[in-house]
């Protein structure tokens, strides 16, 4: 599998999957090896060439420290670079907030698509967003990355009993696995509303999906999270526009989200 060599030194694995087209980057979000965008990447390889990478720590990814969203948005960029030197970028869920980090801070991206981006809204998630990066400091900090994946599934609004169930399922090592990484997305949504003094520098046109209805594991979470999310964004970005899909899951279906990508990146400057 190909690599660039980011700004210091990370080995930055990726993928360029069959397709033909301007450059579309995929950047995957929390718990995510780079593998989570594959399906939906495969259907738009119809018509971009379609870069699916893996961000720093995740998968054949190096992790040199100490991390920065700075290291990140350079990991990004030298992939850009390495496919053409201009890229659009899709990005799923907290790996919306580095891709308009990585604009806000001048990288050649032409369009941005993200789904449904975690940003908190409201002086109550807040609250719970800075306990969670709080006590999620305390468990990786303390080597305890299990604790840390269950403190991101309550976030996510996911009830005990999942939670109790997922620790029994095979995939439970590779989560823990990623633990560490759950910091890294922390830092990138920051302080957990959209900043909007860096999205009013993202001058891209910028397209904010949301499903029409909560993931059945995210029942804890309110039934308008991600769209307020969403639209507390939208409003921040000059050329910010906002699309509402008729699916289920957090993880959309590439058939249903797809099309809508596919008109929106394919847009004439």
């Amino acid at each position: 599998m190909p690599q660039v060599t980011s700004a210091d030194g990370t080995a930055i694995g990726y993928d360029v999957l069959h397709g033909s087209g301007p450059p579309l980057v995929l950047v995957g979000g929390g718990l995510d090896d780079g593998t989570e965008n594959i399906p939906l990447g495969r259907w738009l390889a119809g018509t971009f060439t379609v870069v699916d990478y893996r961000r720093r720590g995740r998968g054949d990814s190096g992790d040199t420290q100490p991390y920065a969203v700075e290291r990140e948005i350079d990991d990004l960029a030298a992939v850009i670079e390495a496919v053409g030197g201009r890229a659009h970028v899709f990005a799923a869920s907290s790996g919306g907030t580095l891709a308009f980090e990585a604009a806000a801070a001048g990288l050649p991206i032409d369009r941005i698509s993200a789904h449904e981006v975690p940003y908190q809204v409201g002086e109550d998630q807040v609250a719970t967003w800075r306990t969670y990066k709080r006590d999620l400091t305390r468990a990786l900090d303390s080597g305890d990355r299990e604790e840390a994946v269950r403190l991101f599934m309550r976030l996510a609004g996911a009830a005990d009993e999942e939670i109790a169930a997922a620790e029994t399922l095979p995939v439970w090592p590779a989560l823990t696995a990623l633990a560490p990484m759950l910091r890294y997305d922390a830092a990138c949504i920051g302080d957990g509303p959209p900043p909007a003094d860096r999205l009013a520098k993202v001058t891209q046109p910028v397209l904010l999906t949301t499903g029409a209805t909560i993931d059945p594991h995210s029942a804890g979470l309110a039934t308008d999270f991600f769209a307020a999310a969403a639209d507390a964004a939208a409003a921040h970005l000059p050329n910010g526009r906002r699309a509402v899909i008729e699916v289920t899951g957090h993880v959309a279906d590439p058939a249903v989200l797809g099309p809508i990508l596919s008109e929106f990146h394919g847009e004439s400057p």
